[in-house]
């Protein structure tokens, strides 16, 4: 019988959700860690992940998905992938002009680091909406923007979710 070892993103979502669960001192530093004035807080936790602390563009993936978790203080990963969570934010989905203008955000970034700051008000919004983001999968995607030749594919797949996706109304209850 064999059995399957998460993924780092997986193993990362699944420490922090638990963290938090344990640890009110640890939500607060995560909360900041997505704020360059406040980040530094969260780096005992990170640095005992085995992020590299050195590199903005290593560490910075993390810092946003970690506070994100604190915050929505969920206990378990969510389903809905990126561009189905913008959609989801809004009434009319992704006719909206504004999810669309979110979105065309998020895709003109060219670096991680931008990402990294570009998505924290879009991860906030999808907190104060209630939208269950899987991260796990919002991570890995990250953490490999920062590879050139993988951009344009993250970029593609996130149009395609967000496009593919139909209004609010019709997937769930209000």
């Amino acid at each position: 019988m064999t059995t399957s070892t998460p993924s780092r993103s997986q193993a990362f979502v699944d420490y922090i959700i638990q963290l938090c669960a344990e640890s009110n001192g640890a939500r607060a530093a995560l909360t900041r860690a997505d704020n360059p004035a406040t980040e530094y807080q969260s780096w005992e936790i990170l640095a005992g992940f085995h992020i590299n602390l050195e590199h903005a563009s290593e560490r910075m993936p993390y810092c946003t998905i970690a506070s994100a978790l604190a915050r929505t203080k969920t206990s378990h990963n969510g389903t809905l992938t990126f561009g189905q969570a913008i959609a989801r934010c809004y009434q009319d989905g992704n006719k909206e002009t504004s999810a669309n203008a979110k979105l065309r955000r998020v895709l003109a970034c060219d670096e991680v680091v931008e990402l990294c700051r570009v998505l924290r008000p879009v991860l906030r919004l999808m907190e104060s909406r209630e939208v269950t983001l899987d991260y796990v999968s919002l991570l890995g995607d990250i953490v490999q923007f920062r590879y050139e030749q993988n951009q344009q594919r993250i970029k593609a797949r996130w149009a395609q979710q967000f496009y593919a996706t139909v209004p609010k109304e019709e997937h769930h209850d209000s």
